[in-house]
């Protein structure tokens, strides 16, 4: 049994499709109705989980960070907390290519004698923060935008942050442009991208920080 045509899977016809779906027999319809309650079941496993995340954004003693993070182009509020909670205080690294090693994403390095080379990263580091961070940098090969979902987030934010992320948009966007200009586009370009963007969101994570610090010590 296929899905109709045009009906895109997991979409809210597709499962008004599942629900009309008849069998049979008895066992048939029994096992798929198993299977339809374990997707339900993880459906509002997911919601719950989904909730205390937003939570976590809106209360936490780091939501002015994760807020301020979701002025960058392709960091939604999911992705905005799992960087802070993978990262934590953003101030402990003294610069970007300390949080660039952290990440695994420092070329690796071989030398013989006088010569040295560079190869490809090192993957060493927090595999959850560069899964992430990867997945983020793919909208830089689109053109600077400020709109839709990305312009709600940044109502209210930080206006450094928003520099700062606005800056990305523009130095990024270029920077994979000229990779992929040489014939080192897609994963290559967004590898080359990825280390770079770990630089605005180590400012823009420090910046408020920083912040954070002067208004508590004036406190």
């Amino acid at each position: 049994m296929r899905t109709p045509q045009g009906v895109r899977n997991w979409s809210v016809k597709h499962l008004e499709w599942l629900k009309r779906l008849t069998f049979e027999r008895a066992s048939q319809r029994i096992v798929f109705q198993e299977y339809l309650h374990t997707i339900h079941e993880v459906e509002d496993r997911m919601k719950r989980i989904e909730a205390q995340i937003h939570e976590e954004a809106l209360q936490s003693e780091h939501a002015t960070v994760i807020q301020a993070l979701q002025t960058l182009r392709g960091v939604a509020e999911v992705t905005a907390v799992t960087l802070v909670a993978e990262i934590g205080q953003f101030y402990r690294f003294s610069n970007p290519r300390q949080l660039m090693s952290y990440a695994g994403l420092v070329p690796k390095e071989y030398s013989s004698g006088s010569n040295r080379w560079q190869g490809s990263i090192t993957k060493t580091g927090n595999s959850q923060v560069r899964r992430s961070i990867v997945e983020v940098c793919w909208s830089y090969r689109h053109q600077p935008s400020l709109k839709g979902e990305l312009l709600k987030r940044q109502e209210g934010q930080d206006p450094e942050a928003k520099r700062i992320a606005w800056k990305a948009q523009h130095r990024l966007h270029m920077k994979y442009h000229r990779i992929s200009a040489k014939g080192k586009g897609g994963k290559g370009a967004v590898v080359a991208v990825v280390r770079e963007w770990l630089g605005f969101i180590w400012a823009i994570g420090c910046t408020i920080e920083n912040k954070q610090r002067s208004e508590s010590n004036v406190a």
